[in-house]
């Protein structure tokens, strides 16, 4: 995989000049990306401190962590449920 051009602390500072009044596009071709760019930076980080942006990686993986948890043991719920009635073991 890629390794990233721009830091988030970076990114985050572009976003703010874009909020601050300066276009999009001028903050682009500084940085040398698309204002495209600008604007993905913005829905993902904005309004992000920088030292939020840097937990969002482990965040991110924390929260896929916990939802295949979640999954597993939902998994495991519905077969028992489903064994208890096959059984005739419910109430």
């Amino acid at each position: 995989m890629k390794k990233a051009q721009f830091t988030d602390e970076q990114k985050i500072a572009a976003v703010r000049e874009m909020d601050a009044g300066r276009p999009a596009s001028e903050v682009a071709r500084e940085l040398g990306v698309s204002k495209h760019a600008i604007y993905f930076w913005k829905t993902k980080l904005g309004g992000m401190p920088a030292n939020d942006a840097r937990r969002l990686p482990q965040v991110e993986d924390e929260n896929r962590r916990l939802k295949g948890l979640v999954a597993d043991l939902t998994l495991d719920k519905q077969i028992l449920k489903a064994v208890i009635e096959k059984n005739g073991w419910s109430s």
